[in-house]
């Protein structure tokens, strides 16, 4: 079953990338809807996550030294 979820994940991500292909070659009203929302996903997939950390650290270990 969780096999199942994963192929439907990974559909709609393919087409979702189609769509944002074939709307900045043009295409129907559509597509650009289904392009925003494609881009708009992953901005939200990408933004990074606040509480990584139980110690209110980001995880970054650049801490400036030399």
């Amino acid at each position: 079953m969780l096999i199942l979820v994963l192929l439907g994940v990974v559909a709609l991500a393919v087409v979702g990338c189609v769509c944002v292909v074939w709307a900045e070659r043009g295409g129907p009203r559509w597509v650009h809807a289904a392009a925003s929302v494609t881009l708009t996903m992953g901005k939200v997939v990408r933004r990074p996550n606040r509480r990584r950390g139980l110690n209110g650290t980001t995880g970054d270990s650049d801490s400036g030294g030399a």
